[in-house]
């Protein structure tokens, strides 16, 4: 049985992480200097810990590092062609950050028709930030459900990007899953995490795969 792929694309703001985190999960060259990334970095890697359901069917995933500055919004839908997940990483002690959350989950997400299960949040804490200790927003847990009432009830945010600012009509992102990353301190939680999203990623491609087949066969 040929092998499965599955591309899945890291965005959010500048300097949130990205190309760091993208490098750890991926076992890539470390970046000791922060470069912004230019459009996209594309990583491809195997994880011997991810499999098709019981099938043995070998997976290759495509980690599509994306370049967090809207000057690249022109090339996004090229960028969103054919994946099958959005990790939306964002630096949990950047209050814009914060704001521009809803912009990434519409452009990448509701906008390619994904499921809210191909989606994860990664709350991403740089070196010296103090984890999540110092953000009562983001504490507790390591992983929990995400709610965009509290950081709004706290923070007082209105979510939006640039022009587009939609008060009262936030996106249902309090359904995503939040994960916090802090490499420094433990960087195994982020590690097991990302294996358990990369394993419904490549399920739901393995059944897309499998409803495909049935329907050639009917």
């Amino acid at each position: 049985m040929a092998m499965l792929k599955a591309k899945i694309l890291f965005v959010g703001p500048c300097e949130s992480g990205k190309t760091v985190l993208a490098n750890f999960l991926t076992e890539s060259s470390d970046i000791t200097e922060y470069n912004p990334t230019q459009g996209v970095r594309i990583l491809e890697f195997e994880n011997p810990h991810v499999a098709s359901n019981n099938k043995g069917t070998g997976c290759e995933f495509e980690l599509w590092d994306c370049g967090g500055d809207p000057k690249f919004e022109s090339c996004w839908p090229a960028l969103m062609k054919d994946s099958h997940g959005v990790v939306i990483v964002f630096n949990a002690d950047i209050p814009s950050h914060l704001k521009e959350i809803e912009m990434w989950y519409s452009c990448f997400v509701q906008q390619q028709f994904l499921q809210d299960t191909q989606c994860l949040l990664i709350a991403h804490h740089k070196p010296g930030s103090g984890s999540d200790k110092g953000n009562p927003a983001l504490g507790g847990s390591v992983v929990k459900p995400f709610s965009v009432k509290l950081y709004q009830a706290r923070h007082n945010f209105i979510f939006g990007f640039g022009k587009v600012k939609r008060i009262g009509s936030l996106p249902p992102l309090n359904k995503l899953k939040l994960v916090h990353s802090n490499l420094e301190d433990d960087p195994e939680e982020i590690r097991v995490e990302f294996i358990k999203y990369l394993r419904s990623i490549i399920n739901s491609v393995s059944e897309s795969r499998d409803r495909e087949e049935m329907s050639i066969i009917t």
